[in-house]
């Protein structure tokens, strides 16, 4: 059952005024159950278009706290901010996606060699290991390119420590599949759940936890509840917080790419847009439902972009070069951003210019950070309603 379609803008507002007319009330206490792929989500499902930034992190906070007033949404607004952290956190330690794709490279290779760890893998993306729950969750992740949070921490808990597979072929896996897949969320969620991420603490799926948050549907045996967390010899380094362009002057190309849809609120400056083109550089492997979200999104983007500038707007291909100065939103480490033509100037959000310098350590450090954060956000007019949003 597809749940996230299609991605586009007005579907990404349509989904949050509906979490917050419906599930947003409930959304603390049942957030962490996972009913299965034909129940209404106890999540708000969002991510795919935050993600994409179809819609924005600092308006669906602004939404959040509107509707619900001071302090009442305040879980969910923190775990907004935990896409934040992800994203700093990797800006500052770029290492750890660069390891994580040499690692699953390595992984993938070893395959062809190792007839053991082969079946092992096959059956584990084939649901066909035996673990009740673990199985349904990789077929439902195929099917429809998605997963509730937790259901993908006990994966990722029950893909280490019970089948012993290496943790990065898992988030290659992942990162195939999901609707929402992330860089910065997807590599640090896996590391944190091996033990890498915070070194020592790591996630273990317990049967009773499973039990307890899938409402009865799984009651999985046989799973290694006292496994030791995984290390590695060195960890990634910390380098500092690359800087951001400032909004240039004058007539520029503007360059969509799939990191930030949402061009009419990034702030350009004292610009003309006179041309608009979209980059779109899928993640290594994706799947079809993946790349076809993509490409949904970006055909969203551009004919925004189109109306909003009153210029052109196409998709382009790699080596862009419209004559005048390029310039696009800050592409966060990944696909992206290794694909940018390297004479962009890229301008940064002042969301993340506020967040991810709080980022380079563990949570705790941005999420004291979060009423200051909110309380320096511009004023915002939110559509909800079907009106435009500027922010």
């Amino acid at each position: 059952m597809d749940r996230i379609v299609p991605l586009t803008r007005a579907a990404g507002l349509n989904q949050l005024s509906a979490f917050l007319a419906d599930a947003g009330p409930a959304y603390a206490g049942a957030r962490n159950i996972d009913r299965g792929p034909d129940a209404r989500p106890t999540t708000s499902a969002l991510s795919p278009y935050l993600r994409r930034r179809l819609i924005t992190e600092a308006e669906v906070a602004a939404a959040v706290e509107e509707t619900f007033g001071d302090g009442g949404g305040e879980k969910f607004i923190s775990e907004v901010f935990w896409r934040s952290y992800f994203k700093g956190h990797l800006e500052t330690h770029p290492g750890a996606w660069t390891d994580c794709l040499s690692l699953a490279a390595a992984d993938h290779g070893r395959l062809a060699d190792d007839s053991g760890l082969r079946r092992t893998y096959a059956a584990a993306i084939e649901g066909r290991t035996g673990i009740e729950g673990f199985d349904d969750w990789a077929r439902e992740l195929v099917e429809t390119g998605w997963l509730h949070n937790h259901a993908r921490m006990w994966f990722a808990s029950i893909w280490i420590f019970t089948l012993r597979l290496p943790w990065a072929l898992g988030a290659d896996f992942f990162m195939r599949h999901l609707l929402d897949g992330d860089p910065a969320s997807n590599t640090l969620s896996w590391r944190w759940v091996a033990g890498l991420h915070t070194r020592g603490k790591h996630y273990v799926a317990r049967r009773e936890n499973i039990r307890r948050y899938t409402d009865g549907r799984f009651d999985p045996v046989g799973l290694d509840e006292y496994p030791d967390p995984l290390d590695e010899a060195k960890p990634p380094r910390e380098v500092p917080l690359p800087r951001a362009d400032a909004a240039p002057v004058g007539d520029v190309a503007l360059l969509l790419h799939l990191d930030d849809l949402n061009p009419e609120t990034i702030p350009w400056g004292d610009v003309r847009v006179v041309r608009v083109g979209g980059l779109v550089a899928h993640s290594p492997g994706a799947s079809d439902r993946v790349r076809a979200a993509d490409d949904t999104a970006m055909a969203d983007a551009l004919k925004r972009a189109e109306a909003y500038f009153d210029c052109p707007a196409t998709p382009v291909a790699d080596g862009w070069d419209e004559g005048c100065r390029t310039v696009t939103a800050w592409a966060p480490v990944g696909p992206t951003a290794d694909a940018l033509p390297s004479t962009c100037l890229r301008v940064r959000r002042q969301w993340d210019e506020a967040a991810w310098p709080s980022a380079t350590r563990g949570y705790s450090r941005l999420r004291k950070a979060i009423p200051g954060i909110l309380s320096n956000l511009p004023p915002a007019q939110r559509v909800l309603d079907g009106r435009d949003v500027a922010l």
